[in-house]
């Protein structure tokens, strides 16, 4: 099957405790093509695990959407397929979480050292899901090898590859390889998203520029500011940079609120969208004590306004 045709380049990273229905519609609104949920265990899904199954929520307005699944046993990883697949356009299998808790339970990037195992999870997925199937790679465990691997993936049947460009043991230290990027796409026939490093609107244009990848997909930049969607977006479209004001930075809080309800992540998020602001750094240790959404909103609203028309960029 055939990776959806998107709109434009951009899509969101799948990141745990981040990417939740809420903050993929927030981004949405800044333009990005596509989102996906952050990494589900499948064996969780099949043990009907309320939280886990929560967190596979979406929406009509949430489309195209991707399920990330981790696991290693195709039989589970099938199932949880199963169960969700009539809410996601494509069913995507981490092979990049470098969590040392994942990788020793053999999930995630601990799978790069199993091409066998690879190649059995996803020829099992195309044979029995009627969607179709991404996997969201690093470059390889301790060494690159991403060709290699990627080309194990393609031949299973797999739609499309993102890749990560950093190995498992480089964590999110040093600086991704954007050459394997290249390598894959020079030599693969199937859509390559590339992944790492992306911060702005030039880093953007620069790895679809040198690497020739169909899309790019950005996380820790998207995190801090899902407006660098549409900053992106302008950026590639006209070669300007359009600029942020602190009052439209903090205003992505007052938007994620409406949709997020749990606390605990709308505490993590005016950490996240806070981050960057001149003089903030008082006020966000603050934040990370507030007890309450009454709190948080106070401490926002006592933030100085009158730098609200200076750019965040510079």
């Amino acid at each position: 099957m055939e990776f959806p045709k998107l709109k434009n380049k951009l899509i969101l990273a799948p990141m745990a405790e981040v990417t939740s229905l809420p903050f993929r519609l927030l981004c949405r609104k800044y333009r990005v093509a596509m989102t996906f949920t952050e990494q589900i265990s499948a064996l969780a899904v099949t043990r009907d695990s309320k939280k886990t199954i929560e967190m596979a929520s979406t929406s009509k307005k949430d489309s195209p959407v991707g399920l990330q699944l981790f696991g290693r046993n195709p039989e589970i990883l099938v199932a949880a397929a199963k169960k969700l697949h009539k809410k996601f356009d494509v069913i995507d299998l981490n092979l990049g979480c470098p969590s040392k808790k994942i990788v020793k339970e053999g999930y995630g990037s601990a799978l790069l050292k199993e091409k066998n195992k690879i190649k059995e999870i996803i020829e099992a997925l195309v044979k029995n899901i009627p969607k179709p199937i991404t996997v969201k790679m690093r470059s390889g465990f301790k060494k690159p090898e991403a060709l290699e691997i990627a080309k194990v993936i393609e031949a299973a049947g797999c739609s499309a590859i993102t890749i990560h460009a950093r190995t498992q043991e480089q964590g999110y230290s040093g600086h991704a390889d954007w050459k394997l990027i290249k390598q894959l796409k020079d030599n693969l026939s199937i859509p390559i998203i590339g992944n790492g490093d992306i911060t702005d609107p030039i880093s953007a244009e620069k790895m679809l520029k040198e690497t020739g990848c169909d899309y790019i997909m950005v996380g820790r930049a998207a995190r801090n500011n899902p407006w660098i969607f549409k900053q992106i977006q302008h950026y590639l479209k006209t070669g300007k940079i359009i600029k942020q004001t602190t009052e439209e930075k903090l205003d992505l809080f007052n938007e994620y609120k409406k949709l997020e309800h749990n606390f605990k992540l709308l505490k993590m998020r005016s950490l996240d969208f806070t981050k960057g602001i001149s003089n903030s750094h008082h006020l966000r240790d603050q934040l990370s004590r507030a007890k309450d959404i009454q709190e948080l909103e106070k401490l926002l609203n006592q933030l100085n306004k009158e730098d609200s028309n200076e750019s965040m960029w510079n």
